[in-house]
């Protein structure tokens, strides 16, 4: 092929990738001059700017303090009903892929950053973050004074707010921020859960046609080789489906209403209870459920799935005053002493005193503020984290749980 050819052909990609950057340049800057404000319950104000176009949407106002890892928190279901900012100032410059979902959908309120990069540069991207956004309608502003905000939330607590880019007015904005209902008493696990049983396979799930198999002890088909597992969806997060199969578990993932009978009539080697948003204290289904599951199967609960179980087992929970929410929380283990960093996010946590007992063992707390991380039964195969050992993102660091998980289920007869 000659050089004429050649040169040809790559200067009509040339010529195309420039148009198409062009494009997206001038949408940029029209949507960057987007006047957008962030109200909150208490009067504060903060002005920014959209870069997804038009909307307006209310919702608790939290942070997240990863350096990356964006869309893995954006798909997050324990994030559902929530405005996330990042503390990170600069976002979107690896853009997004079909790799680094959580679940089959955005799921934040609002996402808030303080400065927004339009042309990602990553070998695995397919798209640009405000591209993603606009597709699934989640309205996304930058501009934002993050630092403020943060400190702001840190001291406060975290608020009921509003953010629009249609009303500009302040105390309208305020108003309907109040008028929202608070985090505290919202059941929103059964807003995300499944509506139908699934099995994940080949890093996806595949849904489960009960009339042709129904929740028995015949849905497995690999129980002769690999162990089973009943995944209660309250929120999951696919790397949890992930970690549990790279391990050699067959993953049958149920709706959060399931009953105990249906879960008995499976007969699984383990039963999981997974993250999810919103107050454990309204999910009395799930933690009805698992007081009947006690002692049935080896169990392991994360996160609300903690907080279920502790329930469950007679202890309360408390809404914390602005959470933990990032991939760097410090939480030590008090079985054999090391420290491990995680990845946590959560609003609420189980009260240690409430569940202090002869026969429950608390294994981890959090090094930052001492509230706590996780707990063992000593007659029964119960373990339970707040925090999140899957990552994604985040560290490796406490992915021995699964590990713990498949011995707890080995050693059950």
């Amino acid at each position: 092929m000659g050089y004429g050819v050649m040169n040809g052909f790559y200067g009509v990609k040339f010529k195309l990738y420039l148009a198409n950057a062009n494009r997206q340049y001038e949408r940029m800057k029209i949507q960057t001059q987007m006047k957008a404000l962030l109200a909150l319950e208490d009067g504060r104000t903060f002005a920014c700017k959209s870069f997804t176009g038009p909307g307006e949407i209310g919702g608790e106002i939290v942070f997240n303090t990863g350096m990356s890892g964006y869309q893995e928190v954006l798909t997050d279901p324990s994030y559902s009903g929530q405005m996330v900012t990042m503390t990170y100032p600069l976002i979107g410059n690896y853009g997004v892929n079909s790799e680094d979902v959580e679940s089959g959908k955005v799921q934040v309120a609002a996402f808030l950053i303080k400065e927004y990069q339009p042309f990602p540069s990553n070998f695995r991207s397919t798209a640009t973050l405000a591209d993603y956004l606009a597709e699934h309608r989640v309205l996304g502003v930058q501009g934002l004074d993050t630092r403020s905000l943060t400190r702001h939330i840190r001291n406060v607590g975290a608020l009921r707010a509003v953010l629009s880019t249609k009303q500009l007015d302040p105390q309208i904005l305020v108003e309907k921020a109040c008028s929202l209902p608070g985090m505290a008493g919202l059941d929103l696990a059964r807003t995300v859960t499944t509506d139908r049983a699934y099995r994940w396979i080949d890093n996806g799930p595949q849904f489960i046609d009960t009339k042709k198999s129904p929740l028995d002890n015949t849905i497995w088909r690999k129980r002769d080789t690999h162990r089973s597992v009943v995944a209660f969806d309250y929120g999951i997060k696919y790397n949890i489906l992930r970690s549990l199969s790279e391990r050699g578990m067959e993953v049958t993932v149920v709706p959060a209403f399931t009953s105990a009978d249906t879960v008995k009539a499976m007969e699984p080697h383990g039963i999981f209870f997974s993250n999810g948003p919103g107050d454990p204290e309204p999910v009395d289904y799930g933690i009805e459920t698992a007081r009947a599951l006690l002692g049935f199967r080896p169990i392991f609960g994360i996160c609300l799935g903690h907080q279920i179980l502790g329930l469950a087992l007679g202890g309360k929970t408390y809404k914390l005053k602005f959470g933990h929410r990032g991939v760097n929380q410090p939480v030590k283990n008090l079985k054999t002493g090391r420290v491990e960093i995680t990845s946590q996010n959560h609003g609420f946590a189980v009260d240690a005193d409430s569940i202090s007992s002869s026969d429950i063992q608390i294994t981890h707390i959090n090094l930052n503020d001492n509230t706590l991380e996780g707990f063992e039964h000593k007659k029964i195969p119960l373990l339970a984290v707040q925090y999140h050992p899957e990552a994604a993102p985040g560290p490796h660091d406490a992915r021995y749980l699964f590990d713990k998980f498949l011995h707890m289920m080995e050693a059950f007869s």
